[in-house]
């Protein structure tokens, strides 16, 4: 789980929190179940028999992987569309091609992040680059769905092309846990995703026997979910490990420690950490549509099958039926 690092992270930033400001206790832990998406690799549903009102702004988080592919195995999506909300592909291991009918387009791999705005509408598609279907290799990444307001469902579709070089580093107090800030700001390191709705996005890695608290707008709800390792929650010391999401409570501070020892093909707990504002308007969502009211889910799946999302650039081919609506990635 490479992403992106630093070689001494003594030098960098120190997160620093206040004593008297009060921890995040857990709500709720529960565990991701394991499923296929796209044309069948694994995932889990981070947020699988969560309440969306415990998630909002977020919708659906899926862990894509850690699976290591032979030769001709690595899979990706087929071309389909998205209304309503954002598209986050965050890469930690392999690599993932983007396209789509608004013109947005990349490679991503090794902590680089794909954020797409579906708002309107559009078509696209992720799946390895073809040298890597043919080579194989692991595989590893995130999908977050982040929900728009009303006033922006249907703004103009966007593409954010995030480089890993250019994610926010700093560390803990002691330097025992690297924080990556992909979007939002934390203790004054900021990410640099663009966002329509106020969140925070951090992936960090805690070392074993570490612990690490870090500030959180108190106005945003808080996501801990393990990607691998074994660990503890909040103050409390809640027991969490892969796979697993907690939903934490209101505060100022949230506390994440590494037990000390840790399964030999990861060395640290690696934990990405989420949290938004609110959003509190309805939520509609049918297979790769968010919107407000069952209506606008039908308006959305007429003006598809009208083909008013847009067209497959002529440079790709077709990766198997647009007409899927199943919520992948």
């Amino acid at each position: 789980m490479p992403a992106v690092t630093a070689p001494d992270w003594t030098v960098l930033p120190r997160v620093v929190t206040v004593p008297e400001h009060e921890d995040r206790a857990v709500a709720t832990i529960t565990t991701a179940p394991s499923g296929y998406e796209g044309e069948g690799f694994p995932v889990r549903r981070a947020f699988a028999g969560v309440d969306l009102r415990a998630l909002d702004p977020f919708i659906h988080l899926d862990q894509m992987g850690e699976v290591e592919y032979a030769p001709g195995e690595p899979k990706g999506t087929p071309w389909h569309p998205h209304r309503g909300f954002e598209t986050v592909t965050y890469m930690l291991d392999g690599v993932f091609d983007h396209a789509d009918s608004h013109g947005g387009g990349g490679s991503i791999t090794d902590g680089d992040t794909q954020w797409m705005t579906a708002g309107a509408g559009l078509l696209h598609i992720e799946a390895p680059p073809e040298w890597l279907v043919a080579q194989g290799g692991l595989f590893h990444g995130l999908q977050l769905w982040v929900n728009l307001p009303k006033t922006q469902k249907l703004a103009t579709p966007r593409y954010q092309d995030l480089r890993s070089s250019e994610v926010g580093l700093a560390t803990s107090h002691d330097a025992g846990a690297l924080i990556r800030v992909i979007a939002g700001d934390v203790d004054g390191v900021t990410g640099p995703g663009s966002t329509h709705t106020p969140m925070a996005m951090v992936h960090a890695s805690v070392s074993p026997g570490a612990s690490m608290t870090i500030p959180w707008r108190a106005d945003f709800n808080a996501l801990v979910y393990v990607m691998s390792g074994d660990g503890t929650v909040s103050a409390a010391r809640r027991p969490l490990r892969t796979g697993q999401l907690a939903v934490l409570g209101p505060g100022e501070t949230i506390t994440v420690a590494a037990d000390p020892r840790q399964e030999s093909r990861h060395p640290s707990l690696e934990v990405v950490i989420l949290g938004g504002l609110p959003i509190r308007e309805p939520v509609a969502w049918a297979g790769p549509f968010v919107m407000n009211t069952k209506a606008e889910v039908l308006a959305a799946y007429e003006d598809f099958n009208k083909g008013r999302f847009g067209q497959i650039p002529a440079q790709h081919v077709p990766h198997g039926d647009v007409g899927g609506s199943t919520p992948d990635a």
